[in-house]
């Protein structure tokens, strides 16, 4: 059995992480996608928890109908340093063969402890920018069709926008 890792903050989860998954799922039999940074939530750049994370990634599965036999979730804290943290990793996670990533330095930590590592097609990158989904949830822009309709509900349910607007105003300094 092949099976690759794939991680992400998800902050939200959004149509290009969906597109990359599928396409991954095409080369590997399971796929553990990992909730990177999952030690922070209610950031601006950071709105979400590890399990709000977990909550859209699996509903946008679900709806995909791609069947939960194929991937893990699992959410990983940053490391103390960038030496130990494919170890903590591996630590976390069912063993892997693959690593699917287009980060310089997530490419570059795996490559060095012996992994192969692909990247992965982005999709619509000027579209699908977790950065600029949170920018228009703020700004009350059109952010729902960059999204699965399932996780516009996981959102809607947590009042993420809501969350995101707050932060935003918590965040400016006085001039």
């Amino acid at each position: 059995m092949r099976r690759g890792i794939y991680v992400g903050r998800f902050q939200p989860f959004h149509n290009g992480h969906l597109y990359v998954i599928k396409e991954v799922l095409e080369k590997v039999d399971e796929l553990i996608i990992v909730i990177g940074s999952a030690q922070y939530s209610h950031e601006l750049d950071n709105p979400f928890t590890a399990g709000e994370r977990i909550a859209m990634v699996r509903s946008a599965l679900e709806e995909a109908k791609i069947p939960s036999s194929r991937y893990w979730i699992i959410p990983i804290q940053d490391a103390p340093s960038h030496m130990v943290w494919v170890a903590q990793v591996e630590g976390f996670t069912p063993p892997f063969d693959i690593v699917f990533s287009n980060e310089p330095l997530t490419r570059r930590l795996f490559t060095e402890k012996g992994y192969k590592v692909e990247g992965i097609p982005l999709y619509k990158r000027g579209v699908y920018s977790a950065t600029d989904i949170r920018r228009l949830m703020v700004n009350g822009g059109e952010w729902e069709e960059a999204l699965p309709p399932s996780v516009c509900k996981v959102i809607e349910e947590i009042e993420g926008v809501k969350r995101l607007k707050d932060l935003s105003k918590s965040d400016k300094t006085d001039p």
